[in-house]
């Protein structure tokens, strides 16, 4: 290459670079530039429209970069665009200003969610409210074999109040702020996690969580920091909303809805709760110490560290009947008061888990009264009895048809003394049969003396015609708690036997067509219920027969043998829909008695025997102090003779 050639070379470059340095956006152009970039963005974002102008002129800064094209043009045209764009994003601003005041800002957040994951629970934690969204229990799973979720994003968490400025807060609207993320904790552990809705200058409110990795009880932690710059103290409360849709985990969806209701203890009073059989609105009487939002085995509860307050504070229960994901939406409404401090607590815990009576009993405070064991005497039975020693047969792992098997057996071996009394009873009334049918026929038209002559009998024979119903009552309160216990009980919860597939439902072996329900009854066959009325049905048949002595004549005769034949067919109705493991018990209690009234009869009582004693009686009456009773009866039989000479 000569000379000249590369001298002119270097010219041409020259005056390139030069036209390039020369055509160059300025730095206010480039920064222009980014700024609408970053303002488009912004905006798609928040899913604001943009203004076809602005989109047009974006599309016409492209090709005049790509082009170098006059910047100058592009830069005023797109002053317009931005212009306009700045607009929206004005509008948008004000109207969070409008409604959230110093809170906007957490209104204009991207919320995310954290998974928490402990030996018992999966908790999706989202910093839109700074509440737990979801918990899943992960030792249970719904009748259907899925995940058992306690509640879903239907539910729903919140604190509301007014700012100074007269904007009505709810938090679950606003996004938190968190330094949390996905994490597991086991055993002993535990982690605090905390979101912070922040006001500016200092201010903020924050929800503090502290889960541990072994328990269903979750502490939370309220603070309010300098909120009294931001919060109307002129109120003096805030609101604490909490709202349970529970979903539908269980085979009957009505047993569901007929057990799920809002169970609350006042401080330093009994539990009380809403009626489960129909929707329901209470306002709270005084300050409470725990609110439970109950299912059928399963429950949330929220428990206050001192108590909450009563003023406008509610618990109620809404029912969708053409629901069939959920089975009942609970609601509690609480207050806390404010005082106006900088700095305000207040602590509480939240119970996420299983309705089972020791461990909602280790909570000390109460909260095991939520199971439906029966009330007075029949809650009793079940607490001192029934479940230490069906959770004691349980400490074994065997099956649960055979725990209800073994429980029935040492219950009637606990009754045997009573049941014997009762037989014997009935044995004396058949030895007596003959005195007494005398005794109908010599007064049959003045009943007045007949009973009059029948408690002359009782007592020179020495028999109590109530001694066998004595017994009997007193047997009662454990067959109405054996009623209360097996359909509260959660470890009969999808625990299988024979046929039945889930002890602490009803079985079927039988389901009718799709639509067609007989009338109180149901839409299928349970065969243990089937077997519990013939059961009972036999037994009732016996013992009729045993008790032909104590039997009466016309129609009271004819009327115990109508119930006799109805009870059956009633309970055979009754429980068709009812627990599965409640209608086995009731069989094997029949089937059992009626072997003990064979064993009774043949072995222990001798009918000679005891003929040969009450004739002995006859012969040598004892001076025995009259009964109440024989008092009451001698002086209606006088009053009643004292009448008729009136006439």
């Amino acid at each position: 290459m000569d000379k000249n050639t590369f001298i002119g070379l270097l010219l041409i470059m020259a005056i390139i670079i030069g036209f390039s340095i020369y055509n160059a956006p300025s730095d206010e152009e480039v920064a222009r530039q980014k700024w609408l970039r970053d303002s488009l963005e912004r905006a798609k974002a928040m899913n604001i429209e943009q203004p076809e102008s602005v989109q047009e002129e974006a599309n016409t800064q492209v090709l005049s970069e790509s082009s170098n094209n006059d910047t100058s043009a592009a830069i005023a045209t797109l002053d317009t665009s931005l212009s306009e764009l700045n607009n929206s994003d004005s509008l948008r601003i004000s109207e969070l200003q409008r409604l959230y005041g110093p809170l906007a800002g957490a209104a204009d957040k991207d919320s995310k969610e954290i998974l928490v994951e402990t030996e018992r629970m999966k908790l999706y934690f989202s910093t839109k409210g700074g509440i737990i969204k979801r918990a899943e229990l992960k030792d249970y799973s719904t009748y259907d074999g899925d995940p058992l979720i306690l509640f879903d994003s239907s539910s729903s968490f919140n604190l509301n109040f007014f700012t100074r400025d007269n904007k009505n807060i709810f938090t679950d609207e606003l996004v938190f702020d968190t330094d949390a993320s996905d994490m597991s904790i086991s055993g002993e552990g535990t982690k605090n996690i905390s979101f912070r809705l922040d006001a500016g200058m200092g201010r903020y409110l924050e929800m503090i969580y502290t889960v541990s990795g072994n328990s269903y009880l979750i502490d939370l932690d309220i603070n309010l920091v300098e909120m009294d710059q931001v919060v109307d103290m002129r109120t003096g409360e805030m609101f604490l909303n909490w709202t349970v849709n529970a979903p539908n985990q269980e085979k009957s969806l009505k047993n569901q809805r007929d057990a799920s209701t809002v169970y609350f203890k006042y401080e330093g009073e009994d539990v009380d709760y809403l009626t489960a059989t129909s929707d329901e609105k209470e306002d709270y009487e005084a300050d409470l110490k725990w609110v439970s939002l109950k299912q059928q085995f399963f429950n949330t509860a929220i428990i206050a560290d001192e108590s909450f307050d009563k003023a406008r504070a509610f618990a109620q229960t809404e029912t969708d009947e053409g629901s069939i994901d959920y089975v009942k939406k609970m609601t509690t409404a609480l207050t806390l008061p404010l005082s106006g401090s900088k700095i305000e607590k207040y602590g509480m815990s939240l119970y996420f888990g299983p309705n089972k009576y020791y461990v909602l009993e280790e909570l000390d405070n109460g909260m095991e009264e939520i199971i439906d064991l029966g009330w007075g005497i029949f809650g009793w039975v079940n607490r001192l009895a029934v479940i230490p020693v069906f959770h004691y047969l349980g400490s074994f792992n065997w099956s649960y048809g055979i725990i209800i098997l073994i429980l029935t057996i040492l219950l009637k071996l606990v009754l045997s003394p009573i049941t014997y009394k009762t037989y014997m009873s009935g044995a004396k009334m058949r030895v007596l049969k003959p005195e007494i049918n005398e005794i109908n026929e010599k007064y049959e038209k003045d009943a007045m003396k007949k009973q009059q002559a029948m408690m002359d009998l009782y007592r020179q024979t020495g028999v109590n015609p109530l001694s066998g119903c004595i017994p009997l009552l007193i047997q009662m309160p454990i067959l109405i708690a054996m009623f209360r216990f097996f359909p509260a009980s959660i470890e009969l919860r999808q625990e299988s036997f024979l046929w039945a597939d889930d002890l602490s439902t009803y079985d079927s072996i039988y389901n009718f067509p799709d639509g067609f329900t007989i009338p109180f009854y149901g839409d299928h066959i349970s065969l243990f219920t089937l077997l519990m009325a013939i059961s009972i049905t036999l037994y009732t048949k016996l013992n009729s027969s045993m008790s032909a002595g104590m039997a009466q004549e016309g129609a009271m005769a004819a009327q115990m043998k109508i119930m006799m034949y109805i009870m059956p067919v009633m309970m055979l109705f009754f429980f068709n829909n009812y627990s599965s493991g409640l209608s086995y018990y009731y069989f094997l209690a029949n089937i059992i008695s009626i072997g003990q009234t064979f064993l009774i009869r043949k072995v222990f009582i001798n009918e000679k025997a005891i003929r040969a004693k009450i004739e002995n009686n006859k012969k040598n009456p004892k001076k025995k102090k009259k009964s109440g009773f024989a008092k009451r009866m001698e002086e209606m039989a006088k009053q009643q003779q004292l009448k008729q000479k009136g006439k």
